[in-house]
């Protein structure tokens, strides 16, 4: 049996997609499924397509900045498509891809979840800072 050095174990891990190795490109991928604004577009677009502006009064305190740039990442990632209506004015809407969709239950579950232990975590957090402050 032919053994591996560090690196050819790396580059094999790295080929098999391993998030707990560094050089993983999933890593990249958990990164930005995890940034709050991802999250909250992900499941703002749930429902169906919307316009920027329809996204942008749906989740409160993002900027347009914020929301502009999550969109084009979503889009580069293949998870959102871009509609662009020839209409006057010109007309453009978002929508999740097949991939996007595929991710949305997982988002959603999250978003759930973290509404519904909130005051579970608010209250561990306090304790915590009761405790830490002896």
């Amino acid at each position: 049996m032919a053994t591996t050095t560090a690196a050819q174990h790396r580059e094999l891990a790295k080929q098999r997609y391993d998030a707990f190795v560094a050089e993983c490109p999933t890593r990249q991928l958990l990164d930005r499924i995890s940034d709050k604004w991802v999250s909250l577009v992900l499941v703002a677009l749930s429902d169906g397509p919307l316009r920027y502006a329809e996204i942008n009064r749906s989740i409160a305190g993002v900027s347009p900045k914020m929301l502009t740039q999550t969109l084009r990442t979503l889009e580069r990632d293949g998870l959102v498509e871009r509609r662009i209506t020839a209409e006057v004015p010109v007309r453009v809407d978002y929508e999740l891809t097949a991939l996007g969709r595929s991710l949305q239950p997982v988002m959603s579950v999250i978003k759930s979840w973290a509404e519904e232990r909130m005051d579970d975590v608010l209250a561990a957090r306090a304790r915590y800072d009761g405790e830490s402050k002896i």
